[in-house]
């Protein structure tokens, strides 16, 4: 009798965007890829810092994986059909899709800047279209896929934050995957979101510097004191939140949001 390991992705190729990390520190897109080679996945992934990206390729290379990268941009059409191109041209397909750029700016309605507002969509919500109509043909020539989409619980909850853009891009992207979802079910392809809460990133560290005068241990101790946990989560809470939706294992699941904040959203708001 064959017994099938667990969450296995093995031989499956995964594209992977914003899949860099820092040499010292792990971010969601690193967790994401290093996770999904582990279980046998070959990694593609785009990211506009090479060296980010190439300490995700060595990590994943050195633990025997393989990885591939792409320089590019996620709210560039060009770049992701120029990035999916390359992929079809290297493996004949895409078993994987994980959208999973994603970056927040303070904003208020009264004063919001119209840049910084068509920058939020463009990398919250438009480079997760852009790499969803980019896969889908060969998606659908397969007759499977499964796109796991990074969200946030900013999608479904004010977080005491002025980011009417983030908070907007999040939510639509949540209901594009939904409506996405119930179109092509019939073509074999499942699409669900990842709402991650607060999460211990890099990005951590760049927003103390930013809101917090550069008082990261204080600024660190402020959001884990928001979460019924005591803690925020780590990069590898969302990895194996995206490892089961992308895994056979959910082949029953689509069109689904699934939560990881350490109890946030079940709070009453303050």
């Amino acid at each position: 009798m064959t017994v099938k390991t667990p969450f296995s992705l093995s031989g499956k190729i995964a594209v992977i965007t914003g899949f860099g990390a820092p040499k010292d520190a792990l971010s969601n897109g690193g967790a994401i890829a290093r996770l999904f080679a582990r279980q046998g996945a070959v990694i593609e992934g785009l990211d506009i810092s090479a060296e980010d990206a190439q300490n995700t390729v060595e990590a994943i290379i050195k633990a025997g994986g393989q990885a591939f990268f792409t320089s590019g941009d996620a709210t560039v059409e060009a770049d992701i059909d120029r990035w999916i191109k390359s992929v079809l041209q290297r493996h004949g397909r895409i078993d994987i899709l994980i959208n999973n750029v994603g970056q927040s700016e303070r904003l208020t309605p009264e004063d919001a800047d119209t840049n910084i507002w068509r920058a939020q969509l463009a990398l919250n919500l438009n480079s997760a279209f852009y790499c969803t109509r980019a896969v889908l043909p060969a998606m659908i020539n397969a007759g499977n896929g499964a796109i796991v989409n990074i969200s946030s619980v900013a999608g479904i909850r004010h977080l005491g934050k002025p980011q009417i853009g983030y908070n907007t891009a999040k939510a639509a992207l949540q209901q594009l995957t939904k409506t996405s979802a119930a179109l092509h079910a019939k073509n074999g392809i499942r699409m669900n979101c990842v709402l991650p809460g607060l999460m211990n990133t890099p990005m951590v560290r760049r927003m103390a510097q930013k809101y917090a005068g550069g008082d990261y241990e204080g600024y660190v101790a402020k959001r884990h004191k928001q979460v019924p946990m005591g803690h925020m989560g780590a990069p590898e809470d969302v990895a194996h939140a995206a490892l089961y939706l992308a895994s056979d294992e959910a082949a029953y699941v689509t069109g689904a949001e699934l939560v990881v904040d350490g109890g946030i959203t079940a709070m009453i708001p303050e």
